[in-house]
């Protein structure tokens, strides 16, 4: 691994020995959602991200960081760490073992490292210059996405079909019905699964640059395709992804997702 990919491991651990105690236990939440829509955030985020945020400061004062709980420092620099440190946070306060820590290193406005850790597994998916792999139980394990030529063959997954407004409920409603079998409710962690090679294609909306930041570097190392639902690269402004193993899927995709 190259430095900057090691640091992202080590950033991962740290937030796992900060948010682990936490899981299954007792913390406080608030929501910080508008009225109507639940979006909880527990201290679990918060220190974690603070922990991160201290050990990127000792070690790299010149880098940015953009974090969902602490906000923006720096965001114009050459480096920007950009973190979510729970991923999943409704997962987490439901003891469901699919949250994840979200840490990518963008260079000169693209994701180039990142790391999807699951403490609760020992897991910590990384992807970057060097490949991608699964770090676990001190040993490491190559990942590759599989071969997948046809939708109709395709095991999807999204995080909740409600999260969908408009015509991006409709966009996912085709997506489905084409596809052979779906998965919901694994956050970024369908996205882990798709490097790993055990599914083919996830389409989300609504996304926060945080959100997906780190899955990209993860799942292109791994041989996969992450775009937005166009086929371009995605942005700040536009939260719908698209990420398959088997790039074949985009051009099948696309236009069932091209109502939205």
């Amino acid at each position: 691994m190259t430095e900057l990919e090691t640091f992202a491991v080590e950033l991962s651990h740290e937030a796992a020995r900060v948010a682990l105690p936490f899981f299954r236990g007792e913390f406080a939440q608030e929501d910080k959602g508008s009225p109507g829509a639940f979006d909880p955030v527990t201290e679990a985020d918060r220190a974690a991200e603070a922990a991160i945020r201290r050990m990127i400061a000792a070690r790299y004062p010149e880098h940015g960081v953009i974090g969902e709980e602490y906000g923006q420092d720096r965001p114009d620099a050459d480096h920007v760490w950009i973190l979510d440190p729970i991923d999943g946070t409704r997962a987490f306060i439901a003891g469901l073992p699919l949250w994840t820590t979200l840490i990518a290193l963008r260079h000169e406005a693209a994701p180039m490292i990142g790391a999807v850790g699951q403490p609760y597994l020992g897991e910590v998916f990384l992807g970057g210059p060097s490949g991608a792999r699964l770090l676990k139980g001190g040993g490491e394990t190559p990942l590759k996405t599989r071969a997948c030529p046809d939708l109709s063959q395709a095991l999807i997954a999204t995080t909740d079909p409600e999260i969908f407004l408009g015509a991006d409920r409709a966009a996912w409603d085709r997506l489905r019905a084409a596809a052979r079998l779906a998965r919901l409710g694994c956050d970024a962690y369908a996205y882990a699964m798709v490097a790993a090679g055990r599914i083919d294609l996830v389409a989300e909306s609504e996304l926060k640059v945080w959100d997906w930041s780190a899955l990209k570097p993860l799942v292109e190392a791994a041989g996969g395709r992450f775009t937005d639902w166009r086929g371009d690269a995605p942005n700040g402004a536009d939260g719908r992804v698209l990420a398959v193993g088997d790039a074949r899927l985009t051009a099948q995709a696309r236009p069932l997702l091209g109502g939205a």
